[in-house]
């Protein structure tokens, strides 16, 4: 029976499975003193040693030694075999005893698999001691040019898994495997010279064999090149992962020595110079983020489930690259990116700083050997922005039997512009003057709630367009939130530093989580109104590289928001190749006009959703005749004071200035609504004249007029018997061009509880980042989440879209608004936020608390202001008033205040 690879793990095998072994740490928290830490852990999170990040001066820096300790026993059966102890991964200089003698040379460089034979080192039968001196500052400069002076938090501790590796004395090596899409099949196998044969047999993901056994005689030689060739197979890409077990078997005399088994794929990627890159054939758009390996109760110790959590949410944003920033990831990362399907850059790791060429060589080979044979590896990057040791860029090709392509990230080399944060107005343009592959691997930095979702469907619009681009990296997927244990646990960012995240520390989805997950949907629905006559049919196009859209779902819901009524069915799915486009064509029941909103929702092959779309059907004018009362048995009435028109109405009572129309206060029979001073408009409309007021039949009408013509800038407020109110205002922007249009009232932020609004939600949005929500009905409550500092998601306040109507929970009694125009905007009160050195990202909002918009803002990323991000990013373009009289704007709102 043949021999297979054996594990003994001396440690747990992630945070989520830990073994106690002794510790003591040399300064910092709880230094000096013997006691017990988890393995693996950084030894930070476990309440030893000094938290850094990386832009620490190195004055400051934690250079703390932990020392560990270990008792283990190996079986006496296991005498005569080769034993290595393997080290996943430990920061930062690695001396390791067994029984008090050296296993081998220090190691140094923290996210590499390195491993000692300590076959005779050990006591069989026994018990055994294993030693650790782990130094988290490196005596190589060069290795902490390369993994210490860097923007992410910097950890101490053995914080991957150990185990013993038990193997017979003739065995496999390792192997590497270069698996084509047609099917070509060559593997290198590095296995002891005291054989005479090696055998390959593939299987296919039902266990089933795939192909015939491969046998090749390999009498004398410790190194083997087996080539063959198989019919048909099933191809990997991110889109449909297949994947094949490959057995090895070691043969001596006809007897097994030793078995290996290796999950492959069988793929091609192909660069095809100043054109693109191709995988199996089909040229690529990246849709791409950054990932550090990183959790916050256990810094860069992981587990499985920690990758799989992670690989199905990039999946869930419709992403289809991952790059492992900056340095290699935990195996088990890979191996979940090879079965799930994401297409992976692997990194050396290099930020700025890089190794000396004799560390990094060993480091690379480390790497590469490791890593050399997950399909969904398709690029290697050598350092990142300017942490390149080209000394070392051989090695790659050299070490790599798929020759896959290599960049340099932050640099336009090997037929690759990777730049990082062009700008859009004045940068984006530029890739074109080249002829490089354009694939930026960071874009969009985000920062807070800026970046990522905003502008992406400007970049990704320009990039669909561009031959040469093949699309690019966000960065980037989580905030860097530790949790502090010198802290009393708190959640630190290292302020704006590590707040850069699609997702929160423990993954709270942020609104451009949304936003990317519309924008990069395979499935693209052209914008389509819901008129009468409509008669079901969708223009669509399919952005699949591999799938035909007759391999999804389609599923569609008619909705009546005031009943929850509703409707559903199915779509057949329509046969539209990839790149092509195409009608999907919904059966809708002949009443579907009666309802408020279509949802088509759309699900891939393997049952994970696309997106789902939203309709609406009513328009907001629709729905204000439906809620609006103005008929009414009682009068309205008016008085005055020197200052004041004060009217009531069914028990409502409302004062205007005189001097400017502007409510200055509600009451009801209940008490007072502190709905006030507004509408300001324009950040303050002056020269306000002709206060008038007037009768409209049984309705009193309180206009006043201000700047410029009076015909067009004008505030009409009309009392209805009813009570209800109606505000209507003709304006025109202050400005050609301007962040914000609307107008705006005040509210005291501590009365407000909530809100309940029909629009899209429940995400607030800004100019570049409206995708992403669905319309519906929406309750929110009342929260002051700082983006990225605090993780309490929907963020309340800020900018929500395409409001209809919306009703006020306040401390005290609560009130509606409802709007007849289509496309305002609700504005509520101002978020904080952190400022940071370049004020590029930081949003701006009017004055007062309360707004109702027409115009709105876009928000910046951390490296470009808004205004250079993109065209949804700039300012509101409004023509001139002499010249263009026709675009007065005119705002059309109905108030509630009978506190029901």
């Amino acid at each position: 029976m043949a021999q297979k690879t054996e594990k003994l793990y001396l440690s747990g095998t992630g945070n989520d499975n830990t073994v106690q072994w002794d510790f003591m740490v040399s300064g910092g928290m709880n230094s000096g003193k013997w006691s017990k830490i988890a393995v693996p852990s950084n030894w930070e999170l476990q309440g030893f040693g000094k938290y850094d990040y990386g832009f620490s001066k190195d004055s400051v820096r934690g250079k703390e030694h932990g020392f560990y300790k270990h008792t283990f026993t190996v079986p006496a059966s296991l005498k005569g075999k080769k034993i290595n102890i393997v080290f996943e991964g430990s920061m930062t200089d690695t001396e390791v005893k067994i029984n008090g003698r050296s296993a081998g040379s220090t190691h140094q460089g923290a996210f590499y698999v390195f491993k000692y034979d300590i076959s005779d080192l050990l006591n069989y039968g026994s018990s055994n001691v294993l030693e650790a001196k782990v130094s988290k500052h490196s005596a190589n400069q060069s290795v902490n040019e390369a993994e210490r002076k860097a923007d992410f938090w910097i950890f101490g501790g053995i914080f991957r898994p150990v185990f013993l590796e038990v193997l017979p004395q003739d065995h496999i090596e390792r192997i590497a495997v270069d698996a084509k899409a047609n099917g070509q099949f060559t593997a290198k196998v590095f296995h002891s010279a005291n054989a005479d044969k090696i055998s390959i047999q593939l299987y296919a993901s039902d266990g089933k064999k795939f192909g015939k056994q491969i046998n090749q005689a390999v009498n004398g030689v410790a190194t083997s090149l087996i080539s063959a060739k198989f019919s048909s197979p099933k191809l990997w890409s991110s889109e449909f992962p297949n994947l094949y077990k490959a057995v090895f078997t070691l043969y001596k005399k006809g007897k097994t020595l030793h078995t290996i088994e290796q999950k492959i794929g069988f793929r091609t990627v192909e660069v095809k110079e100043r054109d693109g890159v191709y995988v199996n054939g089909v040229k690529i758009k990246f849709k791409g983020v950054n990932r550090h390996s990183f959790y916050p109760t256990s810094g860069r110790t992981t587990s499985k489930t920690v990758s799989i959590n992670d690989v199905n949410l990039i999946k869930e944003m419709n992403m289809n690259a991952v790059r492992m920033s900056h340095y290699p990831p935990d195996g088990h990362f890979l191996d979940v990116c090879d079965s799930l399907g994401l297409f992976v850059m692997d990194e050396l790791a290099g930020w700025h700083g890089h190794y000396d060429t004799p560390t990094g060589t060993k480091l690379t080979k480390e790497m590469l050997s490791h890593d050399v044979n997950h399909p969904s590896i398709v690029f290697w990057a050598n350092g990142n922005e300017g942490g390149h040791n080209r000394e070392l860029d051989y090695l790659f090709a050299e070490e790599d039997i798929q020759k896959r392509p290599l960049v340099h990230p932050w640099e336009d080399f090997n037929g690759f512009d990777t730049q990082h944060y062009r700008e859009y107005n004045y940068g984006i343009g530029n890739y074109r003057h080249g002829h490089s592959i354009v694939m930026p691997t960071e874009f969009l930095h985000g920062m807070y709630d800026g970046g990522h979702g905003a502008s992406l469907d400007d970049y990704w619009n320009d990039m669909l367009i561009n031959p040469l681009s093949a699309g690019g990296f966000l960065w980037d997927f989580a905030d860097q939130g530790v949790v502090r244990t010198d802290k009393n646990g708190i959640i630190d960012t290292d302020k704006n530093r590590g707040a850069d995240g699609i997702v929160g520390p423990y993954h709270e989805k942020e609104g451009s989580f949304y936003t990317i997950k519309e924008v990069w949907s395979p499935l693209y629905f052209e914008p389509r109104e819901m008129t009468p006559g409509f008669n079901g049919a969708f223009n669509i196009e399919n952005r699949y590289y591999f799938t035909n859209l007759n391999q999804c779902k389609f599923s569609w819901k008619l909705l009546n928001l005031k009943n929850q009524s509703a409707k559903t069915g199915s779509a057949s799915s329509p046969n539209i190749k990839p790149f092509e486009k195409g009608l999907l064509n919904v059966s809708l029941p002949a009443d579907w006009g009666n309802f408020d909103v279509l949802y088509i929702s759309a699900t891939d092959p393997h049952n994970r959703e696309l997106f789902t779309w939203s309709f609406p059907i009513t328009l907001p004018k629709t729905e204000a005749n439906r809620l609006v009362i103005t008929e009414g048995n009682e009068t309205v009435r008016l008085s005055e004071t020197d200052t004041l028109y004060n009217v009531s109405a069914n028990g409502i009572n409302l004062s205007f200035s005189k001097k400017t129309g502007i409510l200055r206060s509600v009451k009801n029979a209940k008490g007072s609504i502190p709905f006030t001073n507004g509408p300001i408009v324009q950040e303050g409309a002056t020269n306000f004249q002709n206060i008038i007021h007037r009768l409209d039949g049984k309705n009193l009408i309180v206009e006043s007029t201000f700047d410029r013509k009076a015909a067009y800038n004008t505030i009409q407020w009309t009392i209805y018997p009813s009570g209800w109110v109606k505000l209507n205002v003709k304006y025109f922007p202050a400005e050609y061009l301007t962040n914000f249009i609307g107008v705006n009232f005040s509210f005291p932020e501590n009365k407000i509880k909530g809100v309940q609004y029909m629009g899209d939600g429940p995400y607030r949005v800004w100019r570049n980042r409206v995708k992403g929500n669905q319309f519906g009905v929406w309750n929110k409550d009342y929260n002051t989440t700082e983006t990225g500092e605090q993780w309490v998601y929907p963020e309340f306040k800020g900018y929500h879209s395409n409001m209809y109507w919306s009703k006020f929970i306040t401390t005290e009694q609560p009130f509606t608004v409802v709007a007849e125009n289509e496309d305002v905007f609700l504005r509520l009160f101002t978020p904080a936020w952190k400022t940071d050195q370049w004020h590029n990202y930081e949003p701006i909002f009017p004055s007062g608390d309360i707004s109702f918009m027409q115009g709105i803002p876009g928000i910046g990323t951390k490296t470009q202001r808004s205004d250079r991000s993109g065209p949804r990013a700039g300012k509101n373009v409004f023509y001139d008033y002499e010249k263009e009289p026709a675009r007065a704007l005119d705002l059309t709102l109905y108030f509630d205040f009978s506190g029901k």
